[in-house]
């Protein structure tokens, strides 16, 4: 009987565990069987019990997409398909891509286009440091103004904290100081690519103000029109700032199959189940190194670049990344999306586990080339 029980309870686990391709459903992503693609879907049913453990609490969907098709999704910890789930500075990346929609509807002149002109009723032009008067949508989108504002430094003027607290926070960002260079930091000139990274929220948030103003729409107006009724994205919560500007620096919210959707645009050249969304020269714009934060790691416009071992040799992908752990990897090399979400805010452990889950599980098990 023993015996009879223990295969009974081991036969219900490995039927709770077995793969099963994504449900279809009226979303617009077709859907795949991992397995009749070569993947290995042991290592994925071995996913689907790690999110249940204790050491991945907090992680509430992972999902993987190839060649524009579903083939893995699963939900934990509380998360659910129809779950808004909040990507916080992951949204940067969808400030980039409607910088991207205004340029190509000839709203914004392009990424060289200088920020201070379009605040003349909050910044003077006369008086403005020369520096400041020669700033770029670039110098914003690549994290390299010359504003002292650094996110990881609780000393800094920019700090994203102090943005929040403050009545205006455009003028806040526009009235930044000049940074100098500590003596152990790089200047632009000695920095890769030319450009001294330095994480800013501020200047992400400054990005969507310009969109509003180029387009005379709310930014989550633009993003419905421009980017989520042509992705056929229906659910989904954007935030203000004290002044009313669309947040374009993060906490935007959207459902797993919705945001993988971005990482779509974002792998097939800005095209959706072949449609095209965004212009093909912006999306090679936005993934092309520009800047390097740390080593093994670079920034092409509001999207990171990684580094993971596949198979005995580096292979890099992008990703939109947030606070938690949140994330949509891209690695267009591949034909692969995959998104992590999860609610494991502040913790400094949250990052390395999600990108370790995606080394491990999703590129781990992906079929031989």
């Amino acid at each position: 009987m023993r015996h009879l029980l223990g295969f009974i309870a081991f036969t219900l686990a490995t039927t709770a565990t077995a793969y099963e391709v994504p449900a279809r459903l009226d979303d617009g992503w077709p859907v795949a069987d991992a397995a009749a693609l070569g993947w290995d879907t042991a290592r994925l049913d071995r996913l689907t019990v790690t999110l249940a453990e204790e050491s991945h609490a907090g992680i509430t969907s992972v999902l993987v997409a190839q060649r524009g098709r579903l083939i893995y999704e699963a939900y934990a910890n509380g998360g659910s398909r129809d779950q808004l789930n909040d990507m916080r500075s992951a949204t940067k990346t969808l400030t980039a891509l409607l910088v991207g929609a205004a340029i190509d509807r000839s709203r914004i002149a392009g990424a060289q286009a200088k920020v201070y002109p379009w605040f003349r009723d909050t910044v003077r032009a006369r008086g403005l440091d020369p520096r400041k008067a020669a700033m770029t949508l670039e110098d914003l989108l690549t994290m390299s103004s010359v504003w002292e504002c650094d996110d990881d430094n609780a000393f800094s003027s920019g700090n994203e904290e102090r943005m929040y607290v403050s009545e205006n926070w455009t003028a806040f960002a526009l009235n930044l100081p000049v940074r100098g260079y500590a003596p152990w930091q790089k200047r632009p000139s000695e920095s890769p690519y030319g450009r001294a990274f330095s994480y800013c929220t501020a200047g992400s948030f400054l990005l969507g103000a310009v969109v509003e103003r180029a387009t005379g729409l709310p930014l989550a107006q633009f993003a419905r029109e421009t980017l989520e009724q042509p992705l056929g994205i229906a659910q989904v919560q954007w935030n203000r700032s004290s002044e009313g500007v669309g947040m374009g620096g993060g906490g935007t919210r959207y459902r797993t199959r919705d945001v993988a959707k971005f990482g779509e645009l974002l792998r097939d050249a800005g095209r959706w189940q072949g449609r095209r969304v965004v212009s093909a020269d912006w999306i090679a714009a936005m993934l092309t190194p520009r800047a390097v934060p740390r080593d093994a790691t670079e920034y092409g416009y509001q999207i990171w670049r990684f580094r993971f071992p596949v198979r005995g040799r580096d292979e890099w992908t992008w990703a939109m990344s947030g606070n938690g752990g949140n994330y949509v990897f891209v690695a267009p090399q591949f034909d692969l999306v995959a998104v992590v979400t999860s609610t494991t805010y502040n913790q400094r452990t949250a990052h390395p586990r999600s990108q370790a889950l995606f080394r491990d599980a999703v590129l781990g098990a992906m079929p031989p080339r």
